[in-house]
């Protein structure tokens, strides 16, 4: 009989309240399945580690297990790290299977449980309101232009007067610049809302920026939207992300993946080595002075 286990991917964090907001996330998410053998891991900072939770389930019996990313788009970390990860694992572990699903990317879900995150500092006069989404930021251009799909959906979808995109790290524009752009654009109200799933050293940034661009421009009010969290659609896109085993192979829509097509600007990524990149602060857990660079953040 087939034992079969689900996982939830985090990234780790520096930071103590993103690693205990990932696991009230998680927390939820399993209440949802109904007593199905569960675990969370991290590919960094935090611990257990993705190969540690692998390796609990497989010792509770588990023969296949399921894999979800706790990760909005797909980045490196979704393209290359977790797949590692499975792969280095079955290969140690032969007989176990481990399927790894889809990144949340952008459906109606993850929609709704921003705009209602946005709405709670944005009600009204949204018209006279400008919106400042701001991504993560990574070396992927596929991933970098979700986030300028999400702001154009959201600025229409709820009634603002504009909206701008921006990046926390590795891609531009970056916050700051941004906010004085949008600044410049004549709205009496910016809302600034980082598209994050969980807090950290990046969403903690964000809003450090937006404080000092209030600071810059007294005439302006500025509103720090919340982040996405344990929102119910979260919960609900996660589950989703599990359904989605049943139905076969979940795939992620890889038309303009760097690594599989050769895309402007980086044609020397195309057919590059699938390999992780968190090998020297795996589990090396919260607090720890070691400064980590990946090609896809500046810090959480």
């Amino acid at each position: 009989m087939t034992h079969t286990a689900v996982l939830l991917c985090g990234h780790g964090s520096r930071d103590p309240e993103a690693t205990a907001e990932f696991e009230e996330a998680a927390a939820a998410l399993q209440a949802r399945l109904d007593g199905t053998d569960f675990a969370s891991g991290y590919l960094e900072f935090a611990r257990p580690t993705i190969g540690e939770a692998l390796a609990a389930m497989a010792a509770r019996g588990a023969d296949r297990i399921l894999a979800v990313p706790a990760m909005l788009f797909a980045a490196s970390h979704v393209k290359n790290d977790l797949p590692w990860e499975m792969n280095t694992f079955m290969a140690t572990n032969p007989g176990l299977e481990v399927r790894l699903g889809r990144d949340l990317a952008i459906g109606p879900k993850l929609l709704a449980a921003a705009a209602d995150r946005i709405a709670t500092v944005a009600p009204n006069d949204r018209p006279d309101t400008l919106l400042v989404v701001v991504g993560r930021g990574t070396n992927d251009p596929d991933a970098n232009s979700n986030i300028a799909k999400l702001a154009r959906m959201l600025w229409e979808g709820m009634g603002f007067g504009w909206a701008e995109a921006a990046f926390s790290g590795v891609a531009h524009p970056r916050v700051d610049a941004a906010l004085d752009r949008a600044a410049r654009l004549g709205f009496r109200r910016i809302v600034v809302f980082p598209y994050f799933l969980f807090t950290g050293v990046l969403v903690k940034r964000i809003y450090d920026q937006t404080d000092e661009a209030a600071a810059r421009f007294p005439e302006i009010e500025f509103a720090k939207a919340p982040y996405l969290r344990d929102h119910p659609q979260v919960i609900d896109a996660f589950f989703d992300r599990i359904a989605e085993f049943d139905d076969g192979d979940p795939r992620m829509n890889c038309q303009l993946c760097k690594y599989r097509t050769r895309i402007i600007g980086y044609e020397e990524a195309a057919g590059a080595p699938q390999q992780g990149h968190h090998h020297h602060v795996r589990g090396a857990g919260v607090g720890h002075q070691h400064r980590h660079h990946s090609h896809d953040d500046d810090g959480r």
